[in-house]
């Protein structure tokens, strides 16, 4: 594995927002691992955040983009961040967008936040988790309704390689061949688990035999087919 990538999810469990557990995601299902992006919570954090998802949309997509939409309400600061650390990395200033979930009907009125979308403009999605892709569906008729734009592709944090809404697909494939544009995340929930399994943080082991059963039950279920995710539902060996 890359040594950003483990230098991410070093970030995420430093950080407490990759947590192991039980949760109920916005999906309805019953997950034993949850990312929360809403609780990177300081100025350090979000630099670097942003650093990890600039580099990543530059590897995947170039610069080559007029802006980054950030959909309420964590694509937010994921957005602003992200688009500060193109402008000190690389030099090229981007504009950040976000919408509203109510629109404003005095001042500023309208949907959006920062700047306003045209024709022709090129734009990266960022989010921080793609579970089954629902929030697409929330987000894309937004953007559409503002302006004729061309959509070069989505980048999230992690791919947690389970089904989509409507296939047994991974949700980050099924957004690829449903909307025709790329799909990518910073790292995936089994490359986490390689990684992760067995090793001692502060004393304690994160990921351990008990959580790697909830994982493998959990998977068994909303794993996705022909993705990477079927083998988090696999047997011991499966895991490396």
């Amino acid at each position: 594995m890359e040594e950003y990538k483990k230098s991410f999810i070093d970030f995420m469990v430093d950080s407490h927002v990759l947590r192991f557990g039980e949760f109920t995601l916005k999906s309805g299902r019953k997950s034993p691992f949850f990312m929360n992006a809403g609780l990177y919570q300081n100025g350090g954090q979000l630099a670097r955040l942003g650093e990890f998802y600039a580099r990543a949309i530059h590897d995947a997509y170039g610069l080559d983009f007029d802006v980054l939409f950030g959909p309420a309400y964590k694509g937010i600061p994921l957005a602003v961040a992200t688009a500060i650390a193109i402008n000190r990395l690389y030099g090229r200033s981007v504009k950040y967008c976000a919408n509203r979930k109510e629109i404003k009907d005095h001042g500023d009125k309208g949907i959006l936040l920062g700047s306003k979308l045209h024709d022709g403009d090129r734009v990266v999605i960022i989010e921080d988790v793609t579970t089954s892709g629902a929030s697409m569906e929330e987000t894309l008729p937004i953007i559409w309704a503002q302006a004729d734009v061309d959509i070069i592709g989505l980048m999230v944090s992690l791919d947690r390689q389970e089904k989509g809404l409507h296939t047994d697909r991974g949700a980050l494939e099924e957004i690829r061949e449903r909307y025709g544009f790329a799909s990518h995340a910073i790292v995936t929930m089994s490359e986490v688990v390689d990684y992760l399994y067995g090793r001692e943080i502060d004393g304690a082991v994160l990921l351990d035999d008990t959580i790697r059963a909830a994982l493998s039950e959990y998977y068994a279920e909303y794993g996705a087919q022909g993705d990477c995710g079927a083998c988090l539902a696999g047997s011991a060996s499966a895991w490396g």
